[in-house]
């Protein structure tokens, strides 16, 4: 059955968006973890605890990072040709910061070396800082523009040489994008940590996620202001074919104007409810885990990290990739879309196997649920972990 094609293109805005939330909350719970190992564990066996936290789960939770990028490449595969092309060095980047934790996991136990496997313990953390760090700092300039252009066949081209392709990404506002998103994930894994780890690492993780919370909230509401008082120039389309017309960014108007990231909130006022949850969502985790309610930390934590991305979503609505170079290549919801056949089968194919995916995934958390105690860890000292 085919679904009106309008509200496909504005249905798969949404589950992409819940891709990426999924993936923020479970892979960055283990990007957190990661990013605490060489802080919170004082000793060998201490850090063996906090890895054992995420062993038996991480690699089902990059599912959702793959996940989400091959619906990218499914629904919006234009964005996933630009984004390619103009974070082409940022994302190798990730990649090979990524290498570090499946190896660091597998390989640290490998020699009872001090010197090893505090190497593997930072490969780790590099494993989970660095992606967390320009996750946010590619956030930070799709809110600003990203330099690329369409040819008449609607071929991309990035307007930067590749030497210096990663340079003007580094520009100050997405640099506090990056912040943002390495305080909010790393708190969130402060909070798992406070439910599953030894009570003396949990004690920490107690402390950590109260710093964390109170800081994400900080920097989030300092890059709101940046933007309201930089009075920051957005893009916006002036005129377009109809929504629910083929696919073809070249046949729109668009224009700049200043506060634009805000019009969202004037036009739909109860979009306000996504920033107000990106800021009560941390400092509420704080609270819960400066009174040692490590659950309540988890939720509110994940409340946050939903509040903060739907945020950036829903300023830029309906652009997702909008272009500083040539305003009229800038890609919208509406024309970056795949065909109207593409997007029914993807929909249908993700009613069925999401609510079974997340049934899984949920059975094994429940399956293996339980703190992980030094005397359990000692117990078994030749596991992998």
């Amino acid at each position: 059955m085919l679904l009106d094609y309008e509200i496909l293109k504005l249905a798969w805005w949404v589950l992409v968006g819940v891709l990426l939330i999924g993936f923020a909350i479970t892979d960055g719970m283990d990007m957190g973890v990661g990013n605490l190992l060489p802080f919170l564990g004082k000793t060998d066996t201490e850090r063996r605890i906090i890895i054992n936290t995420v062993g038996p789960h991480w690699e089902g939770n990059q599912v959702w990072f793959i996940t989400a990028g091959g619906a990218i490449f499914a629904a919006w595969p234009a964005v996933y040709a630009a984004a390619f092309s103009g974070f082409y060095l940022a994302m190798l980047l990730v990649l090979f910061a990524l290498f570090f934790r499946p190896v660091g996991f597998d390989y640290r136990s490998k020699i009872e070396s001090t010197k090893w496997r505090n190497a593997w313990d930072w490969g780790i953390f590099a494993g989970g800082f660095i992606p967390a760090l320009i996750f946010g700092v590619a956030f930070g300039n799709l809110l600003q523009g990203v330099p690329f252009h369409l040819d008449e066949f609607l071929r991309v081209t990035y307007d930067a040489t590749f030497i210096w392709a990663l340079i003007p990404l580094l520009n100050p506002f997405a640099i506090l994008a990056g912040l943002i998103s390495v305080a909010m994930l790393t708190g969130h894994g402060a909070t798992w940590l406070q439910m599953r780890a030894d009570e003396s690492i949990a004690a920490r993780a107690r402390q950590t996620g109260a710093i964390l919370g109170v800081t994400t909230a900080l920097l989030f509401a300092l890059a709101g202001l940046w933007i309201r008082i930089g009075n920051f120039d957005y893009f916006v389309i002036v005129s377009q074919p109809p929504l629910d017309a083929l696919p073809n960014p070249l046949t729109k108007e668009v224009a700049m104007q200043a506060g634009a990231l805000f019009n969202i909130y004037s036009s739909h006022p109860f979009a306000i409810a996504a920033p107000l949850v990106g800021i009560a969502g941390p400092l509420l985790m704080a609270a819960m885990s400066y009174l040692g309610r490590g659950g309540f930390a988890f939720f509110f934590s994940a409340l946050g990290m939903t509040g903060i991305i739907s945020t950036a979503g829903l300023s830029m609505f309906p652009f997702i990739m909008p272009s500083s170079s040539d305003m009229t290549s800038s890609l919208t919801i509406w024309d970056a879309s795949s065909s109207h056949l593409t997007l029914t089968v993807m929909f249908w194919a993700a009613v069925i196997f999401m609510p079974i995916v997340l049934g899984y995934t949920i059975w094994c958390y429940a399956r293996m649920w339980g703190r992980i105690t030094v005397e359990e860890i000692d117990a078994r000292s030749h596991s992998a972990y």
